[in-house]
């Protein structure tokens, strides 16, 4: 717990750097925050498209960092959804369906503060189970994703989804229930001499029932970066100078 306060604590100390012009603090940033962001975009758009998605996420990150005001968990949640819009231009621009299933229209973690989360996001950060998630119906896919892979809360994951945070703690809860007994039923067909799928749906298991017992308990109560040309910033690495024009994200 003590370590998540800290990243926290030092994502929000470099967000406002970065919006003072700190170049230095907008690397922290992007490091920070990008690995989870191209996570969420790869369930959306596949592994062929995900980099130069993300990239173009992070070009309207940078361009409307000033824009923004709020601590490290409303900057995921506003990164999230930035990307989420950036990728729902994506697919429609291609005219094909997300990679999640499901149709556009369901589209949709704060890491855990315990130690069997964070199992459950090492399990998720596995390309297995990654290609799992896309088996799982689209705002299942999309709620663990957020919650587990990006850290977002059930409030900012709601937010980037246009839904309510008891949806989406259902969700998430149904999403990691299904995703153990994939992996359960993988590890079974994988032979004693792997043990990956079973430890991750064991791991996810764990995770998805505390997240059933904190959703009944009570509610749970978003995001980035700098608009790098203008504050003469240099662009984070991998991102391209193209830019979406067909939709606001705030």
């Amino acid at each position: 717990m003590g370590t998540l306060l800290g990243d926290d604590a030092e994502l929000t100390a470099a967000v406002l750097a970065a919006q003072d012009g700190d170049e230095s603090a907008f690397r922290t940033v992007y490091r920070a925050v990008h690995p989870r962001l191209l996570g969420y975009v790869r369930t959306l758009v596949g592994d062929g498209d995900a980099e130069d998605v993300t990239s173009e996420a992070w070009l309207q990150i940078a361009r409307d960092l000033d824009s923004f005001t709020g601590d490290a968990d409303r900057f995921r949640g506003w990164a999230a959804r930035i990307a989420r819009n950036r990728a729902l231009d994506h697919i429609r621009m291609r005219g094909r369906r997300p990679a999640v299933g499901g149709d556009e229209s369901e589209l949709t973690g704060r890491a855990a503060d315990s130690d069997t989360a964070g199992e459950a996001m090492e399990a998720l950060s596995t390309g297995r189970t990654m290609a799992l998630i896309a088996q799982l119906p689209q705002d299942q896919a999309e709620a663990v994703v957020l919650r587990v892979v990006v850290g977002l809360d059930a409030k900012s994951a709601a937010e980037t989804l246009g839904k309510r945070p008891g949806a989406v703690r259902t969700a998430a809860h149904r999403g990691l229930k299904k995703l153990a007994e994939l992996l359960t039923a993988e590890s079974g067909s994988a032979g004693p001499a792997d043990g990956e799928a079973e430890r991750g749906g064991d791991a996810v298991r764990r995770f998805g029932h505390n997240a059933g017992d904190q959703a009944r308990e009570r509610d749970l109560d978003a995001v980035p970066a700098q608009r790098a040309r203008s504050a003469g910033l240099a662009e984070p690495t991998g991102v391209t100078h193209s830019r979406w024009r067909t939709q606001k994200d705030m």
